[in-house]
């Protein structure tokens, strides 16, 4: 006679439930990831946090930074955030900085009256302004100093 699949089951897990336990027993202390103790006082990295002045361009042509966090923003195929304040008919209500008029023609030069598809994505050109160390040695001088 058969017997039924789900006592099977639960004998077999329950079999490994305890061998997985007595091998963690059997493992020593646990290991921390950062490797230190839990009570043990770790340095990080200094966080950079965004300057509320704004920057001057480092060069002619530059995209302006962004002067306020982003951290939040939705900018994906469906929404832009960044519209909210910055299209040409909500800027001016909100008191920011009004889009360039390049921001509304396309890649054939036709002007729309919508953001143009490829400008959608604001943080291709435009960056966070923080006031951090280079990741990388740079050379780079803006003009005027």
């Amino acid at each position: 006679m058969k017997q039924p699949a789900l006592p099977r089951v639960l004998a077999a897990l329950a079999l490994v439930t305890a061998a997985g336990a007595a091998f963690a027993q059997s493992a020593g202390s646990v290991q921390s990831l950062r490797g230190a103790d839990v009570d043990e006082t770790v340095t990080v990295n200094p966080i950079f946090h965004q300057d509320e002045q704004r920057f001057d361009r480092a060069y002619r042509q530059q995209p302006p930074l962004i002067p306020h966090t982003i951290d939040k923003y939705q900018i994906d195929l469906k929404a832009n955030e960044c519209l909210g304040c910055h299209e040409w008919a909500n800027a001016p209500a909100r008191g920011a900085p009004t889009l360039s008029m390049t921001h509304y023609v396309d890649r054939d030069g036709v002007q729309s009256e919508t953001v143009s598809a490829g400008r959608w994505f604001c943080n291709q050109c435009h960056v966070p302004q923080v006031d951090a160390p280079e990741l990388v040695e740079n050379t780079f001088k803006a003009f005027g100093q």
